[in-house]
Order: C-alpha cells, then structure tokens, then sequence
C-alpha cells in the first residue's frame, strides 16, 4: 500500500478530529464502553495543536485521505487534547528527561497495517536526532499491544478520572531507544 507521512498542518484539523474519532469509537469499543470512549473523547484524546506547532505530529495520507495521525513531544505533557487540564509546555532536557510518544490515531479501515509501526520508527529517529535516549507514553489499553512490540515496557495501569463517576483505564510505558535499533 501507498502511503505518504508528513508534519500535520493546523488545516488538518478537522480531518484529525473525525479521523480520532472513528478509531476511537471503533478501535477501542472492545475494550472500553462507549461512556469512557466518550468521555475521553473529551479530554485524553483529541488534538494537541502544540505537536502541530512543534512539528513534531504527521499525517499519514494515501491520495488525499487522511488515514492516521501520530507524534512525539520534547515537552512535558504527557497526553491529551487541547482542553486537557494540567498541560504542561515546559521544554524536556533530553540529557535526563523522556521524550513523549503522542496522540497515535488509525483508521479502522487500515489497522494492522504497519502504519502505526512506520510512524512509530519517524518518531523514535526524531527524538533521538534531538538527543533523547528515552521515550515514554500512556496507552490505551488497545494501543499497548502496539508499544509493546516496538520494545516499550509497561508499569502499573492507572485508572485516570474522566469525571467524578468516571474513569478510563491507561498503561504507563517507557523504552530505551539507545537500546533498540530503528528500522527504516
């Protein structure tokens, strides 16, 4: 398959928007209920616009269809749209801090097709072109399968608040990038 993987524009957006949406509801419904994948619709998922500032978030198009989207962030917040409370956009040091794995996104249509993987591989050469030497993230509980077989590690799964009667589930996950080679 054809595919083409470029820095995600501000006029993406609304393409970004219906494309997280429908992976979301689809991707994740066997996982979480439809509550929590609407609730999370609202504040952990959804578009960062600091990642399209940064140029640090891509688009991933075949023709002119947008069919994933993902990143990574040399900044503290860890996850989250734009509404997410407690963003942080304080600079990480790469010499002792993790660069962040963002906001990884595909259409239903074209999951398990080694899209999340290329994506994956751009954004570990660009941290570690920055020079970070870890990656951190919080996955879905879909999206671990994911991280894991790129070599992340996970910790204890958080249960994060979505509301005062709702929360979501989330793995924490880390990897060392100076110890796995990138593929191309």
């Amino acid at each position: 398959m054809d595919y083409t993987i470029r820095k995600a524009k501000l006029s993406d957006i609304p393409a970004i928007e219906l494309l997280i949406d429908e992976s979301v509801r689809t991707l994740a419904a066997n996982e979480y209920t439809n509550e929590q994948i609407e609730g999370a619709l609202k504040s952990a998922w959804g578009v960062d616009t600091q990642l399209i500032s940064d140029e640090t978030y891509f688009a991933v198009e075949t023709g002119s269809q947008l069919i994933a989207c993902g990143g990574w962030s040399y900044r503290e917040t860890l996850f989250g749209n734009d509404s997410e409370a407690g963003r942080n956009p304080k600079m990480l040091n790469p010499a002792k801090d993790a660069a962040k794995i963002r906001a990884f996104f595909v259409r239903p249509s074209y999951a398990r097709m080694g899209i999340g993987s290329a994506l994956m591989y751009k954004c570990e050469r660009e941290a570690r072109d920055k020079g970070f030497s870890h990656l951190e993230l919080m996955a879905t509980l879909p999206g671990q399968k994911l991280y894991s077989r790129h070599g992340f590690v996970a910790d204890t799964s958080i249960e994060y608040p979505l509301s005062d009667t709702l929360s979501i589930t989330f793995i924490p996950m880390r990897k060392n990038i100076d110890k796995y080679p990138i593929e191309t």
